[in-house]
């Protein structure tokens, strides 16, 4: 079983290349080179579109490297390159990159046990279920602990009760990964902050706290720092040639497809060029890439709120993203990075996508927001079948018409699905009153 779970995970490797033609600003000062758009052949008078999309969804700061210069980089109110702002849900990257370096310096290995670290009880479980949880499956997401809790960021042992073996489910769930900081602080004899800025603030600038904010641990830092990060993953884990990662094999592991379930999750990153993707807090799996306007190699930090990091090894880009959440109703964090690459991909005057699953543009929706009727538009009248699903991927509808009753739903955000002869299309629709 082993060596076919291998094999399947080879299959679905991205490989990331270090390169010694990037550029790493010092990290004892605030100096950073830039490159000017214009000089890289780039189309720049789209560039105030995207500016002004970026401010219109609530955005703080964005910054977008080539080859590790700053190309483009903008703030918007009364937020500067000195404030400091959360890394939500995107944090999670830094955590996992800094598990590596544990497992790297003999701390611990992803096959221990989390009980290793957290005595055994730290579940309700069974003694021998529990004692199947390892810190891979913290790392994937994969210790089938119930995330169908009242409060998924509860980490105490009531809050925490097996739906199935470790290993046999997918879902996205807060409470397992916070605790990957009690591991690594039992592992180490060093608190989370203390051994990221040992292990990784000194060398290579990225200077930044973890916050307890109730259950959770949240990273936060200086727009600069998150983009240093973007930087160090782009080279492999190196900050110019210093060793900070150090450990090849689990990056690679970190960067690529983790389990059988979710193609496009890695160590608490999210994987673009995939075959299909699921999405936080919900059970569907959708077919096709999950960026489909950005390039296939994408690997992705995603957090609350649309905090993200974005890394494409193939065309030497990182953008960052900090901000309120965007203006859209509903909006989840995934579509919100979509959008930035489409208007990306004018600037660097690429084509409208790289690989869109929605190209053939099967259909519209009339009214979105919705309360009573969902009425549907299609391009043409061939044969289809629609699907509507909610977030935890109950099938709520399946049939053929283009106007749907959904007033007996309740108010939240809903996927709908088209099939035709010539492809599917999914799109978000929201429910209100």
């Amino acid at each position: 079983m082993k060596r076919l779970i291998t094999l399947f995970l080879m299959m679905c490797s991205v490989h990331f290349v270090q390169s010694q033609n990037y550029y790493f600003p010092p990290i004892d000062n605030e100096q950073w080179e830039t490159v000017s758009p214009s000089d890289l052949g780039w189309c720049t008078e789209n560039i105030d579109s995207l500016y002004h999309f970026l401010e219109a969804e609530n955005t703080k700061a964005f910054i977008l490297l080539k080859d590790g210069r700053i190309a483009l980089e903008r703030y918007f109110g009364t937020f500067t390159a000195d404030s400091v702002w959360y890394w939500a849900s995107a944090g999670k990257t830094l955590t996992a990159f800094t598990t590596g370096i544990a497992q790297r310096e003999g701390f611990l290995t992803l096959d221990d046990t989390v009980q290793d670290y957290l005595g055994s009880g730290w579940t309700s479980c069974t003694a021998e279920m529990e004692q199947q949880i390892t810190v891979r499956h913290q790392l994937t997401m994969t210790t089938a602990l119930d995330d169908g809790v009242a409060d998924t960021d509860c980490t105490l042992p009531s809050c925490l009760s097996c739906l199935d073996e470790a290993g046999n489910r997918w879902a996205y769930h807060n409470a397992p990964y916070t605790l990957l900081e009690s591991v690594l602080s039992n592992a180490t004899g060093l608190s989370l902050n203390a051994y990221v800025n040992s292990r990784i603030s000194q060398k290579t600038g990225i200077n930044g706290v973890y916050v307890s904010l109730g259950y959770n641990k949240v990273f936060f830092s200086k727009a600069r720092s998150m983009a240093r990060f973007g930087l160090l993953v782009l080279n492999g884990g190196t900050w110019d040639t210093t060793q900070v990662l150090g450990d090849s094999l689990y990056f690679e592991s970190m960067v690529n497809t983790s389990n059988p379930y979710n193609l496009s999750y890695g160590y608490l990153w999210w994987l673009n060029g995939k075959e299909s993707f699921m999405l936080p807090y919900s059970r569907l799996v959708f077919p096709g890439m999950m960026f489909a306007q950005a390039p296939a190699d994408v690997i992705a930090a995603l957090g609350k709120n649309g905090q993200i990091i974005n890394i494409s090894a193939s065309r030497g880009l990182v953008f960052i993203r900090m901000g309120l959440p965007p203006s859209e109703n509903g909006v989840i964090t995934p579509l919100f990075s979509n959008e930035i690459w489409k208007r990306l991909n004018d600037i660097l005057c690429e084509p409208t996508g790289f690989s869109d699953m929605n190209q053939n543009k099967l259909f519209s929706l009339a009214q979105n927001p919705v309360s009573d009727v969902l009425s549907i538009q299609m391009n043409d009248n061939e044969n289809l079948l629609m699907t509507i699903s909610d977030l935890s991927g109950n099938t709520l509808y399946v049939g053929n018409k283009t106007e749907i009753d959904v007033s007996a739903f309740a108010n939240g955000l809903y996927f709908i699905s088209v099939q035709t002869q010539k492809g599917s299309q999914i799109l978000k629709f929201v429910i209100s009153d």
